[in-house]
């Protein structure tokens, strides 16, 4: 079974929705046997590499909210990732554009890396405040996570997987993504925001079921059919080894 995840970097509750879902599988009996999939997607694919003023600042001016305002939305944000166990640096969290980072977990799944690199890079952005605008700085992001780090580097500075990056969002909009993250499980339930475990588990449960029905057994014979076990087209296990020891 699979999960498309569509996500971006410099959104908190793509983070938040990452470790819910994490936290569904470790309590889902075939978690393990799940395949999630990061798919791209760019809350603002027109951002800039560097900007002059904080995240704050960028909140207060967008939503048209005083710069206190921002901070408390902030804070009360972080406690939301707090309690999955996620610290969220607003205060030093760099604003920048996410295009390359996007390219670099492309380029990380060629080599069965997709999610850890995935992982590093929210961490990269919401707790260590790096730069993910920077090259050199997701080649060493790269190189944690056991990539190499001049082939990442080379990557990084050409046009490689920018393709595989705008085909994720244009699936995103045939399928009607308006915002992240987004997930879809087995290409048929959809589940929009960084809902709690107990939605994704059992979105995740239905969805199993469904692709991998239990068998039901029907069995008619008789208590006392040990002796005629195959004469309706079944041969009873019991029957089998008692005819063994007969020979014995």
């Amino acid at each position: 079974m699979q999960i498309d995840v569509w996500s971006d970097f410099a959104c908190p509750f793509c983070y938040i929705g990452k470790k819910r879902l994490e936290g569904a599988l470790a309590k889902f009996e075939h978690g393990k046997q799940v395949k999630v999939v990061f798919r791209s997607f760019e809350l603002d694919p027109s951002a800039a590499i560097s900007y002059e003023h904080d995240v704050h600042e960028m909140l207060s001016r967008k939503y048209g909210m005083p710069r206190e305002k921002a901070i408390e939305m902030n804070s009360d944000l972080a406690k939301q990732a707090a309690s999955v166990g996620l610290t969220f640096n607003f205060d030093t969290l760099v604003l920048t554009n996410t295009f390359d980072a996007h390219r670099l977990t492309h380029f990380a799944a060629r080599y069965g890396k997709q999610d850890e690199m995935s992982e590093r890079l929210f961490r990269a952005y919401f707790t260590d405040s790096k730069h993910l605008g920077q090259r050199d700085t997701l080649a060493d992001l790269a190189a944690e996570v056991g990539l190499d780090r001049q082939e990442a580097l080379a990557v990084l500075e050409s046009d490689a997987h920018a393709q595989d990056v705008r085909g994720d969002e244009e699936e995103a909009s045939r399928i009607g993504v308006r915002g992240v993250p987004f997930f879809v499980i087995n290409r048929k339930y959809a589940i929009s925001g960084a809902q709690p475990n107990e939605v994704f588990l059992n979105a995740i449960k239905q969805a199993w079921d469904e692709a991998y029905p239990a068998l039901t057994v029907i069995n008619d014979l008789p208590d006392d059919a040990d002796g005629a076990a195959c004469s309706d087209g079944t041969c009873a296990p019991s029957a089998a080894k008692d005819a063994n020891s007969d020979k014995a």
